[in-house]
């Protein structure tokens, strides 16, 4: 089969043209099969007439006379012309006249095809003239030989060689080893499956230019004949390094938002950054913060402070470089990048290394890495602070640090400022909130007849300051305690100086006497308030946090071995009976604290003796590791051995449930109920006559011998001689006398009124009024507690005499 050849799609070569002979007076002499397709007369109707006569209409004569005086002019001629059909149409023909002769006479030949395939071939060729001449994307023609056969202008500027240079040169030939290696492996698997690469990047670094980087896009396709033949490889090539550094500067700027500064920890976000760098930006990189940064102060504005190496990264390893921050300080010499950068906190780019390589630690030599080429130096700032500095070097690489590698480090290094300066204010604060946190909670726990206490209390490892939980173990009157644990949403100085209000708020509800869920309706009612102080303040500081809590309040009772309880949001406690059967207490949840106007319920339930009670705060069950019902489940386990120690129960709930650095503050409360012999318990309902006070002074005055304690019956004769007379006055249900005998003589009368007895002041004609006068006189302290069936007032002496 006959080879085709570069013109075999002309529509007016030879072998696709319609062609027709005029003689030197435009008679046809020749005529052609596809001439007559064309136009409709065939050959005999044609030759020997005029061409102007037969193809041409009258009203085109103007066009076709200025084509021929043209033609004749420049001896060859081509364009459009409007010729008419045998039919009558018009057809309009694309027509390339030539002359020739043939002895003496001349001729002229016309090769015409419809216009539109004229018009359409011709663009191919411009289109394909574009690709080679003027296209700014690169073209590269391989033959089945894996050698170049033809190249555009683009690719001779991007390789700096002519196309006679390249042509018959095997593929990748400019390139160094591993780019051009990719590049063959390309070309052949093109030619060995057919099928086209499209967008396929790689690095086309020049063999003369190995430091520059290059990135190319090319799309590789086969050439075939129209018999599926394959003659080669096209490949469109376009230098997209540009585009190509901008993505990754903009994916280091990504990766470094989320991998920088996700700790509130300076050496750790020192280390998060160098991680970053190297390798994508810099061979070796280390951050130097000043010393006084390191600690957690404020640096000097005007003074050059020592500084400390607290993060060092090298893309060969980091088995040098210590992740600790050294124990020494280091001093720059004058003069240095680093020295100049802290000290106008500008960056400094020096894009070749003088040969004399300066020294950062004295003795040591060894401040700049080994064939360190290049370096910057950054500041970081942050609030118009120098905190240290930011050094990046380039060894490995060939190619310098450019200026956008330098506003790019300047980016990052602004980045982890922001970062390093909030951890070095969290260090600040983190210490304030400990010291007010450890003056708000309880040194240590009393000892209580009703129960023995063991708190336990874990500040979170890190976090954005310190939590607002809290613990109480509060003594009430009749023997009773309360157990309160707590816990403030938000973190901080506000979160811990909440904490405090409210447990002082608790102290002072308790001492009321108030029912476990009355307590918990007041505290909400104070929540709300400091809300609303939050709301109102004029500048609200910006460590100012929503004000909510969640609570738990219970009151246990020795002598009844009853316990009252009610929680606000909170985690219900665990109970433990003597047998070690530990579960969840079922306690209605209640609302968090500060929503408001929503009721708290509180239930009651009797604790055997030696049972324990356990509360807790939420993070002692919040652990991100593990469900809320595998954390309840291992806590009941750490409890079901009532009769341990209780320090050793506590260790047990921490081994079991808290990781080595807590995310949250715990709270924790394990206490064993006792319970108040009944020896020690003398009760008494009183009728409601005149008389009761009487027979309430020879019960007391029995019992008190029966104890032992006849040096009290003066005082306690008159304490309830006083109470009950103040009952019979203003109560209308019968009145219960009881003496409990503890760590303190207590001496309780109830009644069914609600009316609160007020310690008043006398005046010398009155003839009342001195009665709880005196009993505030000869007591250690007295007071009220209500409940829904009335009131009782109580008076508490000490045993011992005197």
């Amino acid at each position: 089969m006959r080879e085709l050849s570069e013109s075999d799609d002309d529509p007016l070569g030879l072998q696709l043209a319609a062609l027709g002979v005029l003689d030197d007076l435009g008679t046809v002499v020749g005529w052609s099969r596809r001439a007559q397709d064309l136009t409709g007369y065939p050959g005999p109707e044609v030759i020997g007439r005029s061409a102007f006569e037969v193809l041409v209409d009258p009203r085109d004569l103007p066009a076709v006379r200025d084509a021929a005086a043209a033609c004749r002019k420049a001896g060859v001629w081509f364009g459009m012309l409007t010729v008419r059909h045998r039919g009558g149409e018009q057809v309009e023909l694309g027509l390339r006249v030539s002359e020739f002769s043939r002895g003496d006479a001349r001729e002229w030949c016309l090769a015409g095809a419809p216009a539109a395939d004229v018009l359409e071939w011709r663009r191919d060729r411009a289109v394909l003239d574009g690709l080679y001449r003027r296209c700014p994307v690169g073209l590269v023609v391989h033959g089945p030989d894996m050698r170049i056969l033809r190249v555009n202008r683009a690719i001779e500027r991007f390789a700096g060689v002519t196309a006679a240079e390249l042509r018959d040169r095997p593929v990748g030939v400019l390139l160094v080893p591993d780019d051009a290696r990719k590049a063959v492996d390309r070309v052949r698997r093109v030619l060995r499956t057919g099928r086209s690469l499209v967008y396929s990047e790689q690095y086309a670094r020049l063999e003369r230019d190995p430091a520059r980087e290059r990135v190319v896009s090319v799309s590789s396709f086969p050439m075939t004949d129209p018999a599926g033949r394959v003659l080669g490889v096209a490949e469109m090539i376009e230098d997209i390094t540009d585009r190509h550094r901008a993505q990754r500067r903009l994916a280091l700027l990504a990766e470094a938002s989320s991998h920088v500064g996700t700790t509130l920890d300076m050496g750790q976000t020192a280390w998060e950054l160098t991680d970053v760098l190297v390798p994508h930006l810099a061979d070796h990189a280390s951050v130097d913060l000043l010393d006084p940064v390191v600690r957690g102060d404020e640096p000097a504005r005007a003074l050059m402070e020592p500084v400390v190496r607290v993060a060092m990264c090298s893309a060969g390893g980091q088995e040098h470089c210590p992740r600790a921050p050294r124990e020494e300080p280091l001093d720059y010499a004058p003069g240095t990048p680093q020295a100049r950068c802290l000290t106008d906190g500008r960056p400094v780019l020096a894009p070749a290394l003088p040969s004399a390589l300066w020294s950062l630690e004295p003795g040591t030599g060894q401040a700049v890495p080994p064939g360190a080429h290049s370096l910057i130096v950054v500041p970081l700032a942050a609030r118009g602070l120098v905190l240290g500095v930011m050094s990046l070097w380039r060894s490995r690489r060939p190619d310098s640090f450019e200026a956008d590698d330098l506003t790019l480090a300047s980016e990052l290094a602004a980045r982890a400022a922001l970062s390093i300066d909030n951890a070095r204010r969290f260090a600040q604060q983190q210490q304030t909130s400990l010291t007010l946190q450890s003056s708000l909670l309880p040194s240590a726990v009393p000892q209580q007849p009703a129960i023995e206490a063991t708190p336990r209390y874990l500040p979170a490892a890190a976090g954005p300051g310190l939590g607002g939980d809290w613990f109480d173990v509060i003594p009430l009157s009749g023997a009773r305690v309360a157990l309160v644990v707590g816990d403030v949403v938000g973190r901080g100085l506000h979160a811990a100086a909440t904490m405090g209000r409210l447990r002082t708020a608790v102290h002072t509800l308790a001492s009321l006497d108030l029912e476990p869920d009355e307590v918990l309706s007041r505290l909400d009612d104070l929540v709300n308030l400091l809300a609303a102080e939050v709301e109102t303040a004029r500048e609200r500081p910006a460590t100012q946090q929503t004000v909510s809590a969640t609570c738990l309040y219970a009151v246990y009772d020795p002598i009844s071995r009853r316990c009252s309880a009610a929680r606000a949001g909170h985690p219900p406690p665990v109970v433990t009976s003597p047998d070690g059967r530990a579960e969840l207490l079922d306690l209605p949840a209640g609302p968090p604290l500060g929503l408001g106007g929503l009721p708290f319920e509180a239930r009651e339930f009797e604790l055997a003796e030696g049972s324990l009670i356990t509360l807790y705060t939420n993070g002692l069950i919040g652990e991100r590791t593990l469900d809320a019902d595998e954390s309840l489940a291992r806590l009941c386990a750490a409890v079901s051995r009532p009769a341990d120690p209780l320090e050793e129960t506590c260790q047990a709930v921490v081994d079991a449930l808290v990781p080595a650095r807590p995310a949250d503050d715990i709270a924790l409360v394990i206490a064993r109920t006792r319970v108040l012999p009944e020896r020690n318990v003398a009760s008494w309902q009183l009728p409601q006559e005149a008389t009761a006070a009487t027979r309430a002074r020879s019960l007391v005055t029995a019992k008190l011998a029966e104890w032992g304690l006849e040096h009290l019956t003066f005082t306690t004769e008159l304490v309830v001689s006083e109470l009950v007379t103040n009952a019979y006055r203003y109560a209308s249900d019968p009145v219960t006398l009881r003496l409990i005998r503890e760590r303190s003589l207590v001496c309780e009368v109830s009644d069914g009124s609600h009316t609160s007895p007020h310690l008043r002041r006398a005046g010398s004609t009155d003839e009342g009024g001195r009665g709880l006068f005196l009993v505030a006189q000869m007591t250690e302290r007295w007071g009220t507690r209500y409940s829904r069936d009335g009131k009782t007032v109580w008076a508490e002496q000490p045993l011992a005499s005197g």
